[in-house]
């Protein structure tokens, strides 16, 4: 089984399904240059974010740290710490911030 981002209204294979393991993130290069942090819950639901931290501008999110809060599965920013919630992009800890999701399925 491939995970599958959407780009461009296109869908683009990342990576053979057992590379992701639930916790931990994988980062990906995608067509137009820009990186992907890609993370698969324990439930084996699977989420893509950008990979960059907006607080640092560092390529470092798919190093980050996954918790949930409410109910709601984020990765923290090795760095400053920051929560992005995984299905939406929003930053937790500030409300004017978020990062851009991207579609995932596993065909």
């Amino acid at each position: 089984m491939n995970v599958q981002l959407r780009v461009d209204e296109a869908w683009f294979a990342v990576c053979e399904r057992a590379r992701l393991t639930p916790g931990r993130g994988l980062a990906a290069l995608l067509p137009d240059g820009r990186q992907a942090a890609l993370f698969l819950d324990r439930e084996g639901r699977a989420y893509a974010i950008d990979n960059r931290d907006p607080f640092t501008g560092a390529a470092v999110l798919s190093r980050g740290l996954l918790g949930t809060a409410d109910g709601r599965p984020f990765v923290a920013s090795p760095l400053l710490k920051q929560r992005f919630d995984l299905a939406t992009g929003r930053c937790l800890d500030d409300e004017d911030v978020a990062v851009e999701t991207h579609p995932v399925r596993i065909a």
